[in-house]
């Protein structure tokens, strides 16, 4: 039953005022929250863990700047989601330019809000068409793979990378003022 709500205000408040017991406690008792937090929102399984242990951290390092006991969980939240994205905007950045050409200022901030568009447009999809979505169509990983590491018929795999295309594809048209 602990692990279904978040630490208590007065835990929160010994850990902002630098209680080390209260703090341990604190990131102990905030990370299943955050593990789900992760797994939602995250692409892959290792994104998620990844992201949630950086949220942990950010909360040890940062917890006194939280200003509302209270407000636990949205701050967490919100750390979780930008790791998240952070995550996505680095696997759909290009690696390199070719033939050694420097991008002008203009092309490089349009290819990074571009680049936020698409990883904003996945991080808002279902998390099960997202795993697809990423595991296909990013990570490249073979259809009969990625719906067996999904445990996932392949059938039912393709459905939801269908389902999960068509969605970014709205939403990335549907952004267009064009």
């Amino acid at each position: 039953m602990a692990e279904r709500t978040w630490p208590g205000e007065r835990l929160v408040a010994g850990a902002q005022r630098g209680d080390a017991e209260s703090i341990a406690a604190l990131v102990s008792g905030s990370h299943p929250h955050v593990r789900r937090f992760a797994h939602a929102l995250c692409a892959s399984p290792q994104d998620a863990e990844d992201a949630a242990q950086e949220a942990l951290i950010v909360l040890y390092r940062k917890i006194g700047t939280l200003r509302a006991s209270g407000a636990l969980a949205s701050w967490m939240f919100r750390i979780v989601r930008n790791e998240c994205l952070r995550r996505a905007r680095t696997v759909l950045q290009p690696r390199e330019i070719p033939d050694g050409a420097v991008p002008s200022a203009e092309d490089d901030v349009l290819r990074r809000l571009e680049a936020e568009r698409v990883a904003a447009a996945i991080a808002a999809l279902p998390a099960d068409q997202r795993r697809v979505l990423i595991m296909r169509d990013v990570q490249g990983i073979p259809g009969r793979t990625a719906a067996g590491a999904l445990g996932l018929s392949v059938p039912a795999m393709k459905s939801r990378l269908h389902r999960a295309r068509a969605a970014v594809h709205e939403a990335l048209e549907g952004g267009h003022d064009r």
